[in-house]
């Protein structure tokens, strides 16, 4: 019962993230809306998701610890820009949050995301 109680504990303690998933593809849009968020959707993706705000400190909910500022924002918008001028394809887009869903075909209209990494 105490190594029960014990790893309960642990696990009460240690960020867990609502959702994590990785997303590929080519990028079929990236986009601006007026509330100052960039937008991107691969083609694996259903919808185009909000990842950040070249303005301010970035954060989604279910994120605890993780924030994008402005200048990496701006750098990550650059690189779906350059992925989609050339057509090149993104290999992994990891994204984290209380809105990212289990699949990549999955995710709602007009929801924001943590982008943890991106590489193509």
């Amino acid at each position: 019962m105490k190594k029960l109680v014990l790893a309960c504990a642990l696990l009460a303690s240690t960020n867990i993230y609502a959702g994590t998933l990785i997303c590929t593809g080519t990028v079929d849009s990236v986009g601006y809306h007026g509330n100052d968020k960039l937008m991107v959707k691969l083609s694996s993706m259903n919808t185009a998701v909000f990842f950040c705000n070249p303005n301010q400190v970035w954060t989604a909910p279910g994120a605890t610890g993780r924030v994008m500022n402005g200048e990496t924002c701006k750098v990550v918008f650059s690189m779906f820009l350059t992925a989609k001028a050339t057509g090149e394809s993104i290999s992994r887009v990891h994204f984290d949050g209380d809105n990212v869903p289990t699949s990549c075909s999955g995710f709602s209209n007009w929801t924001d995301v943590f982008i943890r990494h991106v590489n193509y």
